[in-house]
């Protein structure tokens, strides 16, 4: 047979536009596969010029899917650009809005896009195995599915005024304080959404348990990863310091936040637009590392809630207490870190300080410089901006979570292209494994670039010289 290149574009059932290519030569092995990132935006170049307290309102724009995460990040870096930690009640509502996010983003993820995938099989008819297919196939579990989402955007909502693009953290703290009313209906639904959550997890572990021989061989490899953690150890989301371990579960580094620039570098390559995180200390590609779910739990030593406390206990036994390499399991260790978040709503609410009026710190002490973290639910997010005496940005600098993964889905989509295509006739269910590989780490491309209608994915076979001599189709 002649060398083949098959192109999948776009990947499917991921916010954003990306394709793969897969590389085959004559004996029908995969010799190499990429994973394109085909868009670019350049966000920190046109905020350069603006005003330092307009970021929080811009930077939301990056993401449609996760605007809270780049909200609080923004403001995050200008409470320390200008010197003005937030109050204590300021801070404990914008982590109440990052939970409600984070509850949105990974409960959408896990029943919407990735759950056909699992729910319905890898080789389902590509027009049964989406939503709709789930709505059929379970009506009362896409309801719940929807109501959680729905739960997680309502808390944004009712803290930011709508559930895209909130107006609420500002410099300095948020703008608006927590009425009892709001507590109260908050609480009121919280119930029904840790049961959902549990649900889910019920439904991941016995997947899992009847399809361990393709989470033992579905993109298994070793690397480094990173997340938050507070000062003990506990899994952290909002505000803690950046923990960095190896492929053995080892720690290579536990710092600020605000240093990051000490311990990672990006590499580039000229077949994508999006760069590759590396720790600095072991260069590229030795110090690539993974981070979102997965990484946080493989960092992580507990959760500081109950529930989720024992599911990461189970977590941490699948592989003796060293990191999970599995990338299927980025699926159970996200619903996981729901069960968390929502857990951590009731914490934050129980706290007397959340109905307080002390929400914001008009001290104004300008360092030129202002760095903000925050985990967002694809991975660890970091905002950097420098600026004039007058507040105006020189420049911006951001690594976005999914550009941590970006190694790590490059390396996914390789392993599984070569574990289920290798001498194989290419069908559409093999095809989507890939796909499946990079839906894994849930990754945000786009930056709030959204497709309507239908996604498509066309195929080209094209001969050693160029020429495409045969093209599937398929419909989205």
């Amino acid at each position: 047979m002649a060398a083949q290149k098959i192109t999948i574009e776009p990947v499917t059932r991921i916010e954003g536009h990306a394709k793969v290519t897969i590389h085959i030569d004559e004996e029908g092995n995969v010799t190499q596969t990429y994973l394109h990132i085909n868009e670019f935006r350049g966000f920190e170049k046109f905020c350069e010029g603006r005003m330092y307290f307009e970021m929080p309102m811009i930077t939301p724009r990056i993401c449609g899917i996760c605007p809270v995460s780049h909200h609080l990040a923004s403001a995050k870096a200008c409470d320390d650009l200008i010197g003005a930690s937030a109050p204590r009640p300021a801070q404990l509502l914008r982590d109440l809005m990052h939970m409600g996010q984070v509850i949105q983003s990974h409960g959408m993820h896990f029943f919407e896009l990735a759950g056909p995938d699992l729910l319905l099989g890898f080789d389902a008819d590509p027009a049964e195995r989406n939503v709709i297919g789930l709505l059929q196939m379970n009506p009362e579990l896409a309801v719940k599915a929807v109501r959680l989402r729905k739960f997680g955007q309502e808390i944004i909502r009712t803290l930011g005024g709508r559930k895209v693009h909130p107006n609420f953290a500002v410099p300095g703290g948020v703008n608006k304080a927590l009425t009892p009313a709001e507590r109260d209906s908050i609480l009121a639904g919280l119930d029904e959404a840790i049961e959902t959550i549990r649900t889910g997890i019920a439904i991941v572990k016995d997947w899992a348990e009847k399809h361990q021989e393709d989470i033992e061989k579905f993109a298994v490899f070793p690397s480094g990863y990173m997340g938050l953690v507070t000062e003990d150890g506990g899994l952290e989301l909002y505000d803690g310091r950046c923990r960095l371990v190896n492929a053995d579960g080892n720690l290579l580094e536990e710092f600020d936040g605000r240093h990051y620039l000490d311990y990672i570098a990006e590499h580039v390559e000229d077949w994508s637009y999006l760069k590759f995180p590396y720790y600095k200390k072991l260069g590229w590609p030795g110090g690539t590392y993974r981070v979102g779910p997965l990484g946080r739990l493989n960092v992580a030593e507990k959760c500081d809630t109950p529930l989720a406390d024992e599911e990461l206990k189970a977590f941490k036994a699948l592989n003796d207490g060293k990191p999970v390499e599995n990338t299927l399991y980025y699926h159970y260790a996200r619903l996981i870190e729901t069960l968390f978040a929502a857990e951590r709503v009731r914490v934050l609410l129980d706290d007397p300080d959340i109905l307080s009026t002390d929400i914001l710190n008009t001290r104004r002490e300008p360092k030129g410089e202002g760095i903000g973290v925050i985990e967002a639910p694809r991975g660890t997010l970091f905002h950097h901006y420098w600026a004039d005496e007058n507040g105006q940005l020189e420049r911006v600098n951001l690594i976005v979570a999914t550009g941590h993964n970006n190694w790590a889905m490059n390396k996914a989509v390789e392993s599984v292209a070569k574990t289920y295509i290798n001498g194989r006739p290419v069908t559409e269910g093999l095809l989507n494994r890939v796909e499946a590989a990079i839906r894994a780490y849930d990754p945000c491309l786009s930056c709030s670039t959204h497709a309507v209608g239908q996604m498509p994915i066309i195929i080209n076979i094209v001969d050693p010289r160029g020429f495409v001599v045969e093209t599937l189709r398929r419909d989205g």
